[in-house]
């Protein structure tokens, strides 16, 4: 076989092989055999350059930077929507559009109003040639060397489609890779970013598309622009259509009949929205009948035919009443405001992050401010920002400290980075606490009983100093029983749950040991590439950089921490303690080898993230929709659309106690 020849095989191999791992949910081949073939298309195409295609799998890890964004004027106008605040106005939209046909009811296509970025593709005989941003949806910029890094947006449609045809639709960030992104920032002392929405926009606009790459977009379909060779009579069949070229539509829209059909979308929607892993801000309501729509016409702004409907923001204003200065367990010191406790999002809050003391002088943040609070989901609330009008005269900005408010060390600043940090990391009562609070946290090696007050008396009482000094406690138990608040049965729970932390799964250890930007997903990837703490402490800059993920940046503090002796000698002094993680080759389950779960409803058990995690630790796979490939969904009270989807497929539907009968121990 030629290299032409094969690299085109590589390349439809590897195309089929993507769709049926991220589209269909349904993979033939082992991530190593997937690498392989990638690996060797590279190779191929690097010796022979001219054998590289627009569509090549090859381009979506990042061409070389370029020097400036290009104007893109877009074949037809990508418009904006009006919006409806409330049902009434929902109702009074429906009214107009029938008023207008002289129908007495209409059928719209509600579907998901996406917080991120829009998008035009333009395709021509079914090879996308230029990507670009909506712009002053007259205008956008090209930023096709960006677009073609992202999840769900084929560089070749998996169908004929000659001619010319413009998909528009989102580019998105997913709530686990943000939280993911931006905790690594923090922990880093880089600026972080205010929301999903920000990051991906951000991630559009790099002229380094690996910059973007390293944010793991995703784009979903939801429209097409101009287009020279299909025509349809619905929405929902062109929708149906954009799916079967390639791209992500998602199994949230439904077609809704009058008014009271797309309220109780919307009403619906609203109650399951925190289900989804990504963020939205409403709902897009259209006419269904495209000949309807084409009737309605457009105003100025925007089609009469649709209508956005919006959620009420998850926000509140109070008063910043102080600024305190907490030391992290990498030394960084990050303000926290201090506030008049309002309801937000359901909750009260008191205290919001003002991340780092660069971000908070951009918001140009004052104590006595009114300032605006947000809150979205299980996401630690954050001030967005003062209400300028508001501010007294006395309000007066936060100062910057220059020493470590637990330690008096003198704070640095770290070139490239816009974080203050304590760099008195063996004496620094703080940042000890810190680093071992998360050690014991629930995601890490999860010992109940021993929480941060637990932490820091015992830090005052000289029993802790160091993460083995935790196993090291049982042998104090005589002084434990003495302490107030402790008793007999509260000690041998903590005993208890010390002693049953030494066996945690490797990427739980992993990822307690707190290594500078190390986190869940990162700690997964390393356990499931060395397979136990022995190989991992052998891992070089060379082995982590081949893993899918892994930057340069990981790659780098990995090998740093693992080069430095204290490090090594705190492994050794854990293992001497009785500490053995368990190795990722031996935590699989037949039970759920194979098999792919989706979490819906309000679980009350347990959390969806610790249950996404103990199924993929045990060999399963979890997804955040229901489709043909899914094999189980767990629902708990309230469950909606994902509930009735698997009814209709006739998936296996669990309740939580069902779950953990199927779970090794019966818990999480």
């Amino acid at each position: 076989m030629t290299r032409a020849a094969r690299a085109k095989q590589l390349r439809e191999q590897i195309e089929r092989h993507n769709r049926l791992y991220h589209e269909q949910d349904a993979p033939e081949i082992s991530d190593s055999k997937y690498d392989e073939m990638f690996a060797e298309l590279v190779q191929i195409e690097g010796e022979c350059p001219e054998l590289q295609t627009p569509d090549s799998p090859t381009l979506r890890v990042g061409a070389p930077p370029i020097e400036k964004f290009e104007q893109h004027r877009h074949a037809v106008p990508m418009l904006s929507l009006d919006n409806a605040f409330g049902v009434d106005e929902l109702r009074a939209f429906d009214e107009r559009v029938r008023k207008a046909l002289e129908a007495e009811t209409v059928s719209y296509l509600a579907e998901l109003k996406f917080d991120g970025l829009s998008l035009s593709l333009t395709y021509v005989d079914g090879l996308l040639t230029v990507a670009a941003s909506r712009g002053d949806g007259t205008t956008g910029e090209n930023v096709t060397h960006n677009a073609r890094t992202v999840r769900g947006l084929p560089l070749r449609l998996s169908a004929a489609v000659p001619g010319l045809l413009e998909v528009r639709g989102e580019v998105v960030m997913f709530q686990s890779v943000f939280d993911q992104l931006n905790a690594e920032r923090a922990e880093a002392g880089e600026q972080v970013f205010a929301n999903p929405r920000n990051a991906a926009s951000g991630g559009m606009r790099q002229l380094d598309s690996r910059e973007t790459a390293a944010r793991k977009l995703t784009f979903f379909a939801y429209g097409v622009g101009e287009t020279s060779s299909e025509s349809f009579s619905k929405q929902s069949e062109l929708m149906a259509w954009l799916r079967g070229l390639g791209f992500e539509v998602r199994e949230e829209a439904r077609v809704c009949d009058g008014a009271q059909g797309i309220v109780d979308y919307v009403e619906e929607l609203g109650q399951h929205r925190s289900d989804l892993p990504f963020g939205i801000d409403g709902a897009v309501i259209k006419v269904d009948d495209l000949s309807a729509q084409a009737d309605l016409g457009s105003t100025s702004r925007g089609p009469r035919s649709a209508i956005a409907y919006k959620f009420p923001a998850e926000q509140a204003f109070t008063i910043m009443e102080d600024v305190e200065w907490q030391v992290g367990r990498t030394g960084v010191v990050t303000p926290v405001a201090h506030l008049a406790p309002v309801q937000v999002g359901g909750v009260t809050v008191s205290r919001a992050t003002l991340h780092n003391f660069s971000d908070m002088t951009e918001k140009d943040v004052r104590i006595g401010d009114t300032v605006i609070v947000q809150r979205a989901g299980d996401v630690i609330p954050e001030v967005i920002g003062p209400v300028l009008k508001k501010r007294p005269k006395k309000a007066k900005p936060p100062r910057m400290p220059t020493e470590c408010p637990e330690c008096g060390t003198a704070l640095v600043e770290e070139e490239g980075y816009v974080a203050l940090r304590c760099p008195n990391r063996a004496g620094c009562d703080a940042q000890i606490a810190a680093k071992l609070t998360h050690f014991v946290s629930k995601r890490a090696m999860d010992i109940d009983g021993l929480g941060e007050r637990q932490i820091v008396r015992f830090l005052g009482l000289g029993w802790l100093d160091d993460l083995p000094s935790i196993y090291r406690l049982k042998a104090r138990r005589d002084e434990l029983v003495e302490l107030d608040r402790m008793g007999e049965q509260s000690v041998e729970n903590l005993i208890a749950a010390i002693e049953e932390s030494k066996s945690r799964p490797l990427e739980r250890f992993l990822f307690a040991l707190g290594i500078r930007f190390v986190g869940e997903r990162t700690a997964v990837d390393l356990a499931n590439t060395f397979g136990s703490l022995r190989e991992f402490r052998r891992a070089s800059y060379d082995c982590l950089m081949e893993i899918d993920g892994v930057g340069p940046k990981v790659a780098s503090e990995v090998e740093e921490w693992l080069e430095l002796d204290e490090n090594q000698n705190l492994l050794d002094d854990l293992l001497a303690t009785g500490v053995e993680p368990i190795e990722a080759a031996t935590s699989g389950s037949a039970e759920f080898a194979g098999k792919t779960f989706v979490f819906t409803g309000k679980l009350e058990r347990f959390t969806r993230g610790d249950a996404e995690k103990l199924v993929r630790s045990l060999g399963g796979k979890t997804a955040g929709s229901v489709s043909k490939n899914t094999t189980h969904v767990v629902a708990g009270p309230g469950a909606g659309s994902k509930l009735a989807k698997a009814e209709e497929l006739g998936t296996t539907v669990l309740t939580e106690e069902q779950f953990l009968e199927m779970v090794p121990g019966g818990s999480i």
